[in-house]
């Protein structure tokens, strides 16, 4: 049994559609977008993480008794409105950028078209989920290229909250990490799940060398062994001494990595221990990853910095109204002017410009039919490709976005659109969007 997402959302949410049911403009047919106007930490490139997750909440989006409860007994809206929520399906369509793509500045990451109060409804489920796992995404994917091949395992779910926790495992594989420390996401994703001891199981024995044992009777001596939670050099010696030279690795979670691990890939070679694997922890980040990536580490467990985003925990996306119907049937662009809050109204479709060596040189966004609109930048066919896809028709989420199948072909796409990507998108300094946002 599926738990209801209905009330993941904002009051005022709810209060709209009870407002535009009784004036008469609920049913206007309308076009949200989701988008962000920059990019948050001025990176180069974004991650879209997130979309496989909000279809399936949108498939839970249903008000049931204990829903409507809750809104009739606090008087959140008027009793037609309980009513109308109470037969509340989603039966629109939603195009979008598909989950591991990239994007950039007014990137329409997600297009939702349906009635007013229809879309209107899904804001705040649609912001919460993709802006954090976009976040999770975009610092994971600069965290797999500094590390230059070399595989990361994502372990931060003490840093976050337990459902967040979760969600990041998902947006990190996604971008290209390789495993999670985290169970749940193991069985809810088929996310490889890895883990071995820490050092409160050091602590308990009465010698590291009796830890080591327990440790290699339990796994075998291709497990890991984490060395320093005394002196690193004897952590190491004892290691080799307990599990042989087959160890399989050890793990190093402190000290000045950068010379620590010279150190230690010395002492294991000089014990024969040549082919067990150094990994690291330690509060890593994208910058210490790349420091790492030519000394003799074999893989990484990043913790903190991958589910806060490193720096940048929301990617600042904004779901606005850009596009409705008139009394007349003909479409109306709508669109925000506040100061700094801009939008640019009308429907869109989007199509990756590249040069003549296939590298993306720019984002052209066409003003007009829509997404899948007829002829828009057919121009551009031979040197471009489209890029939003058809995510939900008429009410029907496509599954192959969603569940295992999904991630696996987010996982593929990520690798292919980062692949196509210019080398300036790679910097890990502060800067301008790898490419342009050009409007039609």
């Amino acid at each position: 049994m599926h738990t209801s997402t209905a009330l993941l959302t904002d009051h005022y949410e709810l209060t709209m559609v009870d407002a535009a049911l009784k004036a008469g403009t609920a049913n206007r047919n309308s076009v949200f977008e989701l988008f962000a106007r920059r990019l948050s930490g001025a990176r180069r490139y974004g991650v879209v993480a997130g979309t496989g997750r909000l279809l399936e909440a949108i498939a839970d989006f249903r008000f049931a008794d204990t829903e409507l409860e809750f809104l009739r007994a606090n008087s959140v809206v008027s009793s037609e409105t309980i009513d109308w929520l109470a037969n509340y399906r989603f039966t629109g369509d939603i195009w979008g950028y598909p989950e591991g793509e990239v994007f950039f500045p007014g990137s329409p990451l997600i297009t939702v078209e349906a009635s007013f109060a229809e879309g209107v409804i899904l804001e705040t489920l649609a912001l919460s989920i993709m802006n954090y796992d976009s976040a999770v995404a975009t610092a994971a994917s600069r965290m797999v290229y500094a590390a230059n091949g070399k595989p990361l395992a994502e372990m931060g779910s003490r840093r976050t909250s337990e459902r967040s926790a979760v969600a990041a495992a998902r947006a990190a594989y996604i971008a290209g990490f390789s495993a999670t420390s985290n169970l749940e996401a193991g069985r809810s994703y088929g996310i490889p799940t890895m883990g071995t001891a820490a050092h409160s199981f050091t602590l308990l024995h009465d010698s590291e060398r009796e830890a080591f044992e327990a440790q290699i009777t339990a796994f075998g001596p291709d497990t890991t062994l984490l060395v320093d939670t005394y002196d690193i050099e004897q952590g190491v010696r004892t290691a080799v001494e307990v599990a042989g030279t087959g160890l399989g690795a050890v793990r190093i979670d402190s000290g000045d990595l950068p010379v620590v691990v010279v150190e230690v890939r010395e002492l294991l070679d000089s014990l024969g221990a040549t082919n067990t694997r150094i990994t690291v922890t330690n509060d890593l980040d994208e910058h210490t990853v790349a420091a790492l990536a030519a000394s003799p580490v074999d893989s990484f467990g990043v913790g903190t910095s991958v589910v806060v985003g490193s720096g940048s925990p929301t990617m600042g996306m904004v779901y606005k109204l850009v596009a409705r119907e008139d009394d007349n049937g003909e479409w109306v662009s709508v669109a925000k002017k506040s100061a700094d809050k801009a939008s640019v109204g009308g429907r869109k479709s989007v199509r990756r410009l590249h040069n003549a060596r296939g590298v993306a040189r720019s984002e052209l966004i066409f003003l007009g039919d829509g997404p899948g609109g007829a002829d828009e930048g057919s121009e551009f066919q031979e040197s471009s490709r489209e890029v939003l896809e058809h995510l939900v028709i008429a009410g029907e989420i496509q599954q192959q976005y969603v569940g295992a199948d999904g991630i696996a072909l987010a996982r593929d796409r990520h690798r292919a659109s980062v692949a196509e990507l210019p080398r300036v998108a790679m910097s890990l300094t502060r800067g301008d969007p790898a490419i342009a946002t050009e409007y039609r």
